[in-house]
């Protein structure tokens, strides 16, 4: 059964190991900071009680930056990205927000197809924004129009 929750404080340690275990991007002590912020939102999606993807989004006034989202290497191709990301729009929608951002590797042509497939647009580069020195993508979806 596949459900998502809302992942509190607490839960740090899952989602430092599922990050650790996909694309390494915080160490456990920028997973605490990022709970401390304003605005953050954290869901997990769960297949049965595992935890098999986290989305991190921060919400300021009626725009949205999704600052992480990963599902575990072996979910993935499987729905469940499309799953969660279609849950968090919802969510979104239901916080008038008007635009969502994110931020992906140019060289993660995989993740920058799945943005695209939920009509995200580059509206930006960031050069040499990774450790590995690729760039950034800047990413925006329009979801409501005034």
């Amino acid at each position: 059964m596949i459900s998502i929750k809302h992942i509190h404080e607490n839960d740090i340690d899952l989602c430092y190991e599922l990050d650790s275990n996909t694309i390494s991007l915080w160490s456990k002590k920028q997973w605490a900071k990022e709970f401390q912020k304003e605005g953050i939102k954290v869901f997990g999606l769960l297949l049965s009680n595992l935890v098999i993807g986290i989305c991190v989004f921060h919400v300021v006034l009626d725009e949205a930056q999704i600052n992480f989202f990963v599902i575990s290497q072996k979910f993935r191709n499987q729905g469940f990205g499309s799953y969660l990301m279609r849950y968090l729009i919802k969510q979104c929608e239901k916080l008038n927000i008007n635009k969502l951002f994110l931020e992906v590797s140019h060289i993660n042509v995989p993740a920058e197809k799945f943005y695209s497939s939920f009509d995200f647009s580059t509206v930006g580069i960031r050069r040499n924004y990774y450790k590995d020195g690729s760039d950034a993508l800047l990413k925006e979806k329009i979801l409501t129009t005034k």
